[in-house]
């Protein structure tokens, strides 16, 4: 179950189970300590993939959703953090790169990609990054090529809380929800709030 902090990690989930997903939260991966690159000082703490949502009915890809949660207030604008990114930019009180460092660190991305098989045994996957909004269009993210190289042509994807919210919404019944977030959701509705 996701923290009751995170709205976005809550609400993403929420998404796969509709979609028919087991879900998992924070999933640790690190990079392996005999890996060439690998520095101690900076390679010692864990990250995680914030959800994981595994559904036995697909093939390929789409089997496994590997989600990085940015609730970020002022969204994702695409260029502006690969640009961040590439530039080496503080953003935060830290490097713009190190939230997102399975996409552009190989042995985070190596270890990125070790995590997601251990944990569902399949060898494909979707990344996805869950956005409060998006400032821009999705394929500059989706198909940036040094994203795409670290997650070996496996797709990536760039979800909206805005598209979560609607098809939630739209396939919520009056049975009480499984998650907390579902049932909040059916509560808006049964208030006649629209989403």
């Amino acid at each position: 179950m996701a923290s009751k902090e995170d709205i976005l990690e809550q609400l993403v989930e929420e998404f796969l189970i509709h979609r028919g997903y087991f879900v998992r939260h924070n999933i640790k991966f690190l990079p392996r300590k005999d890996h060439p690159d690998f520095v101690s000082k900076q390679d010692s703490n864990h990250s995680d993939i914030d959800v994981m949502g595994f559904n036995p009915k697909l093939k390929g890809p789409n089997r496994v959703w590997a989600v990085n949660c940015k609730s970020w207030q002022a969204g994702l604008n695409p260029e502006q953090k690969i640009k961040q990114i590439r530039e080496n930019k503080i953003v935060s009180g830290r490097e713009a790169w190190r939230g997102f460092r399975e996409l552009v660190v190989p042995k985070w991305s190596e270890a990125f990609i070790s995590s997601v098989k251990e944990a569902t045994g399949e060898p494909a996957f979707t990344y996805v990054t869950a956005v409060t909004h998006l400032k821009g269009t999705p394929e500059t993210w989706e198909q940036h090529p040094l994203f795409v190289a670290a997650m070996e042509g496996n797709p990536i994807k760039v979800v909206t809380l805005k598209e979560m919210l609607r098809e939630v919404s739209g396939v919520l019944s009056s049975t009480v929800a499984g998650t907390e977030f579902g049932r909040t959701l059916q509560l808006f509705k049964a208030a006649g709030i629209d989403l």
